[in-house]
């Protein structure tokens, strides 16, 4: 197995990296991230791992992370496009630049790591997976620029699904629920608010990154062979309670 993931530093990523590591003996995975300090120090203990430092809002990125992984791997299986990005703020004042950032890392990313990885990936009748978002789904006030580029990201997707589903390549979103990650870590750092949210959700707790990575190292496995196009919700059940908390009294 030959994996490339990014936003691979902490979180899901670092959870996903370790987890491959510890289920598939001998796999290689190129590792990206912003922050060297931070990614070697979270890749010295897995085995098969190189690390990279990118930033991905530049448009060479994707070329010059495929390049460097294909010479250190010998070729792609996957790609795990998993760095994201949230300005939040209110759509009535937020600046253009605030917005569009979250399409250039949540979106457009994506979009050029699989276009610089389409050959390799044709090759080895590959996978890429993105990291999408309960948020894709749902509006929420404050999350406008997230909310509507994870809905675009599911949609590429699927677009991806559809159109090189032929040449043997699966793509797919993995959208988790609340998930506490270094994204969010200071929203649950007071035990009140974490235990609110957890109550709101139907498995009432929080998710891991773990549960997170368990998902997305199954639909790279070949065992998930055939599927292709999904947008998987990994929430707790979350995203079906809409009514239950629209009843609610106040």
């Amino acid at each position: 197995m030959r994996v490339v993931i990014t936003g691979a530093s902490s979180g899901i990523g670092l959870a996903l990296a370790r987890l491959i590591a510890e289920r598939n003996p001998g796999a290689k995975m190129v590792l990206v991230g912003r922050d060297a300090a931070r990614l070697e120090a979270a890749a010295s203990d897995i085995p098969g791992a190189f690390t990279l430092i990118a930033d991905l809002s530049a448009p060479t990125a994707a070329q010059a992370i495929v390049d460097a992984a294909v010479a250190e791997m010998g070729g792609i299986d996957g790609v795990v496009s998993n760095a994201g990005a949230i300005c939040a703020g209110a759509l009535a004042d937020m600046p253009f630049e605030d917005f569009e950032r979250g399409f250039t890392i949540n979106v457009h990313a994506t979009f050029r790591l699989a276009q610089a990885a389409y050959a390799q990936l044709k090759l080895s009748r590959g996978v890429i997976i993105a990291t999408g978002s309960l948020a894709g789904r749902n509006a929420a006030p404050s999350l406008g620029s997230y909310s509507a580029s994870k809905a675009a990201l599911a949609m590429l997707m699927a677009q991806l699904a559809a159109e090189w589903g032929p040449d043997g390549i699966r793509s797919n979103c993995v959208s988790p629920g609340t998930v506490m990650t270094g994204l969010n870590d200071h929203i649950y750092a007071d035990p009140a608010n974490r235990d609110a949210r957890a109550a709101r959700i139907p498995l009432r707790r929080l998710g891991r990154p773990e549960d997170i990575a368990e998902v997305i190292h199954f639909l790279l496995r070949p065992e998930a062979a055939f599927v292709t196009g999904v947008d998987l919700m990994v929430d707790g059940g979350a995203d079906r309670m809409l009514m239950p908390l629209y009843l609610a009294p106040s």
